[in-house]
């Protein structure tokens, strides 16, 4: 679950649906309405702020949190809460650094509005990143830096997510992304991680640096976001950092693994504290300006917020449609008002929100240290709901959980493999199976004997799984990483040419054919 998809109006919604003409938006959206908020109405919300915190971390076990509001230019609420890591006495504190998975993606979108104006967003990718083609040929050399920001370039959802897990890198997963199948061009929408990856990539290949530094010479240094970056070694040197935790079986939270995330860097890489988010937040709602300073031209920064492509149809005649910008979501509510927001999550250990309704100079930053279990996307919307009619339209944790609890559902295997047929078909003798298979997607696969049974691996270095008999030529083994998936199935061919690995082949790319 490394990106993610949600909050986009007073509730949440997958981002799902067709997308429109080309970026930029030709005309402008209508401006904004007069503010319907005071200094009390936000008052208000900051003052319930503490007391909500606190309730959803005793209600979710999720370890740390810390939050920041900006309202009219001004740092109103800047806060810590709980620990960096469960067991330890370390707190969370303003300048705690955590990794902000999807929120990266509209810094990133800053970034390039800031690098190259608003005409920048239309130049194709492909003269920058001669390795990253698409399946069509006319496609890979027309998809430009905004249709790759908002999602609408055709490839699959998540493409290239699941090659990160296996421990390629960067160039590799992007040279891999010609064999995915792509929807219409245009037309169509599916959330990538690896698709902005590479627009941004481009605008930095462009300016003749890599995308880190131009993060930092564009944004970072020149707002002063001193804890901020773009590289995992930075967030891993930092003392003051929030470790990744997840629920275990038990109940409990704790800082199993550590999320990597520099092969996505513009997409999900950046860390940062709630300080230096504030910062930001400032220098959006201020468009483009910080302490009389211009660092984004204000044109450039406000293409990020129009609406580029339909994410989210109505699903009912009264319904609201959901859009997506420039690594934004993008949204208007019952006044006409934009609503701006995102979320970032890792199933291994981060979940973070940014929403702003910049027509009212507001907006909020939820970081938090633990897997997506609802708090940093309720905080948000509880604060809005108390600002706007002075209290919770409702209890979004639950419904918040529910989305992640469906999302990390949705790719499970629909068979069961800890329950065998009661009487399966024996396999084949170790012979069989055992060799070098080739794909052109994900690499090399080998099959060993080893230990009194097979094991199978895959990716670069490579990764190691014991296989489990299930029926006939059909093991199974535990899936593991950032999308992981559970139990997933191993599947011989009868003639021992192919093997399939069932949750490698959402999009009919998981076959490997043996070579030795």
């Amino acid at each position: 679950m490394s990106a993610v998809r949600w909050l986009v109006t007073a509730g949440l919604v997958a981002l799902l649906g067709a997308a429109p003409s080309p970026s930029p938006t030709p005309d402008p959206p209508p401006p904004q309405p007069p503010p319907q908020l005071d200094r009390a109405d936000v008052d208000r919300a900051v003052g319930r702020l503490d007391a909500t915190v606190a309730e959803l971390m005793k209600r979710t076990g999720v370890p740390g949190v810390s939050v920041a509001v900006v309202y009219e230019d001004e740092v109103v609420h800047l806060k810590g809460y709980g620990v960096r890591e469960v067991g330890k006495d370390a707190r969370i504190d303003a300048d705690t650094v955590f990794q902000l998975a999807s929120v990266s993606k509209p810094i990133a979108s800053t970034v390039v509005a800031g690098a190259v104006g608003v005409e920048g967003w239309q130049r194709p990718v492909s003269p920058e990143l001669p390795e990253f083609r698409l399946k069509d040929p006319w496609v890979s050399s027309h998809v430009t830096v905004a249709d790759l920001f908002s999602h609408r370039s055709g490839l699959p959802d998540h493409a290239g997510d699941l090659l990160e897990d296996l421990g390629y890198d960067q160039e590799y997963i992007l040279s891999r992304l010609r064999y995915e199948p792509l929807a219409p061009f245009r037309a169509s929408y599916a959330y990538t991680n690896f698709g902005l990856t590479a627009a941004a990539e481009a605008v930095a290949a462009e300016k003749k640096v890599t995308w880190e530094k131009l993060a930092e010479d564009t944004l970072y240094k020149p707002a002063g976001m001193n804890d901020t970056s773009s590289r995992f070694e930075d967030f891993a040197a930092n003392p003051d950092r929030a470790l990744g935790h997840v629920k275990t079986p038990d109940g409990t939270w704790k800082p199993r693994y550590v999320r990597d995330p520099d092969a996505q860097s513009p997409a999900g890489g950046v860390s940062s504290s709630a300080r230096d988010m504030a910062v930001w937040l400032r220098l959006q709602l201020g468009n483009g300006e910080l302490d009389g300073r211009r660092i984004v031209a204000e044109d450039a920064l406000t293409l990020t917020h129009h609406p580029e492509a339909v994410s989210s149809p109505p699903r009912a005649p009264a319904g609201r449609t959901g859009f997506y910008g420039l690594g934004w979501n993008v949204s208007y509510d019952d006044e006409g008002r934009l609503r701006l927001s995102h979320t970032g999550a890792f199933a291994l250990g981060a979940h973070t929100n940014v929403t702003m309704l910049p027509g009212e100079e507001l907006g909020i930053v939820v970081l938090t240290n633990g897997a997506p279990a609802g708090v940093a996307d309720a905080v948000a919307l509880d604060f809005f709901d108390v600002a706007q009619t002075g209290e919770p339209s409702r209890d979004w944790l639950p419904l918040v959980n529910a989305v992640y609890e469906q999302e990390a559902d949705a790719g499970r295997s629909a068979t069961d493999f800890a329950k065998p047929p009661a009487d399966p078909a024996p396999a084949k003798a170790a012979a069989a199976y055992t060799g070098t298979y080739a794909n052109d997607y994900y690499g090399r696969l080998t099959v060993a004997e080893e230990g009194g049974g097979l094991v199978l691996r895959l990716g670069p270095e490579p990764q190691t799984y014991r296989l489990t008999h299930y029926d006939g030529n059909t093991f199974s083994f535990p899936t593991r990483g950032e999308n992981a998936v559970g139990p997933t199935g191993v599947t011989f061919s009868p003639d021992g040419k192919t093997v399939r690995v069932e949750y490698l082949d959402q999009e009919g790319l998981g076959t490997f054919t043996r070579a030795s």
